[in-house]
């Protein structure tokens, strides 16, 4: 049997130095396609002129935003602030659609932690809406007020038999959007 697979061997062996011819042909065929293909790019022009002439349509519609009259919206967020997403939201909830004299007294006396960053935020939106949007800070309202997840810190406490185990320590990214009362 051994003899048997002697032969097998060298005739796979012989058919090695083939197929390497065989791939060097098939090598040298490929660069002239490749000489074909570049001369095609010459057409490529004349989508780019159609996008520009797009251009101009697209600078319309902001203009007409406008002047549609909608009440302005001012946006401040605060990202990565170190509270559970889940306990911001208690609070979060508690201010939306408020008046912002209203949630600022609420948050004042709010026992829970997340009330001063949220009233940090509002407040901060207040004065984005007085020097950049030239409204008056007292006639605002909450308008849209979101606690997203951020990313979440790992931390790990010895526990007993030599073992540990994970404490998440979570973060939040809040949005807060102020609009002016009708």
């Amino acid at each position: 049997m051994a003899d048997a697979k002697k032969p097998a061997a060298k005739k796979a062996a012989a058919a090695k130095p083939a197929a390497k011819e065989a791939a060097k042909k098939a090598a040298a065929k490929k660069p002239a396609a490749k000489k074909q293909a570049a001369k095609k790019p010459a057409p490529k022009k004349a989508p780019a002129k159609k996008a520009a002439a797009k251009k101009p349509a697209a600078a319309k519609k902001p203009a007409a935003r406008k002047d549609s009259g909608e009440r302005p919206v001012v946006k401040a967020r605060a990202s990565y602030v170190r509270i559970a997403p889940r306990k911001a939201r208690l609070v979060a909830n508690q201010v939306r659609g408020m008046p912002i004299d209203d949630a600022l007294t609420l948050l004042r006396f709010s026992p829970r932690g997340a009330a001063r960053d949220i009233a940090k935020l509002i407040d901060s939106a207040a004065a984005n809406a007085e020097n950049n949007h030239d409204l008056v800070a007292d006639d605002l309202l909450i308008k849209e007020i979101s606690v997203d997840e951020g990313p979440t810190l790992r931390r790990y406490r010895p526990r007993a038999l030599g073992r540990a185990t994970r404490i998440n320590k979570r973060t939040s990214h809040i949005k807060v959007a102020l609009t002016p009362e009708d």
